[in-house]
């Protein structure tokens, strides 16, 4: 039998380059999609439709797969995990790799903290040979001060002096690669990190530094962050959610550093500053 690897979240940050690392590496992938006409995969990757919103449409792409990737999409209330679980276990899919996020069940981070207690409570009962993958802060998350940065007006911090293990989302997406193509032992949770605890005024210096000039920062407060947060598009529960997450950094709360990257790759996590330097076309570089 071929082995048959289905990537669900196969358009976003992290989905979308396990889909590239792994048609890379010539396996055998299919990508799932909403829209399966919208989505843009390697060549020979195969698209098929699925809606978290539908239940039903998931379990014809789990058919014939060998390892899962399940990428919900986190909130309030939201039952997505647990549906593409069911999908898999259906299908009697082998290996599943659930991607969470850092602190889950912690209840110092808020309702945030609680959004994927439930999907990996379920790939943990499911029967399969799992993984749960739980990054930390994406370095990619300063993407969003692109257009800030190359008109030089302040970037918005959410969190103020509050260090957390920026990860870089190629790494993430590297661990995600090897947990689904590996034979051996599974059942275990990786909190996944970069190689030190950096704070948002630390990135902007960073950034400042690999770009040749100035980037300055804009503390947000609560209100501030709240109406931010809104305008990304996120609605009022969503909001609150992550309103008590960033208070949770800016306490201090998310400083952890790990060494399962590491572990995972064979090799030292990426840092800050490397990202930033593969980077630096979007906020404007020559």
């Amino acid at each position: 039998m071929v082995d048959m690897i289905l990537v669900t979240g196969a358009t976003g940050t992290i989905g979308g380059e396990v889909v590239r690392q792994l048609s890379a590496r010539g396996e055998q992938v299919r990508a799932l999609a909403r829209d399966p006409a919208k989505a843009r995969v390697p060549s020979g990757v195969q698209v098929v439709r699925g809606d978290y919103l539908d239940p039903d449409s998931l379990e014809p792409g789990m058919s014939g797969v060998t390892a899962a990737f399940l990428v919900g999409v986190p909130g309030p209330g939201t039952r997505h995990d647990r549906d593409m679980v069911a999908a898999a276990v259906a299908a009697g899919v082998p290996r599943l790799v659930k991607l969470s996020a850092i602190a889950t069940g912690d209840p110092d981070v808020g309702p945030s903290g609680t959004w994927h207690v439930a999907g990996e409570e379920a790939v943990r009962e499911s029967g399969a040979r799992w993984t749960v993958l739980r990054p930390s802060s994406f370095a990619s998350n300063t993407l969003s001060w692109a257009e800030a940065i190359r008109a030089g007006k302040p970037v918005p911090n959410l969190t103020g002096h509050g260090a957390q293990g920026v990860v870089d989302p190629r790494d993430v997406s590297e661990a995600a690669v090897r947990a689904l193509l590996d034979r051996g032992p599974a059942g275990r949770t990786y909190t996944l990190t970069g190689p030190e605890a950096i704070s948002v005024p630390g990135q902007a210096a960073v950034l400042a530094a690999v770009l040749g000039r100035p980037v300055t920062t804009h503390d947000l407060a609560p209100d501030e962050t709240r109406e931010h947060l809104l305008a990304w598009g996120m609605d009022e529960a969503q909001a609150a959610g992550v309103l008590a997450a960033t208070a949770y950094v800016r306490r201090g709360g998310n400083t952890l550093v790990t060494d399962d990257l590491a572990a995972l790759l064979g090799r030292p996590a990426r840092t800050y500053r490397e990202w930033a330097r593969d980077h630096r076309k979007a906020f404007g570089a020559g």
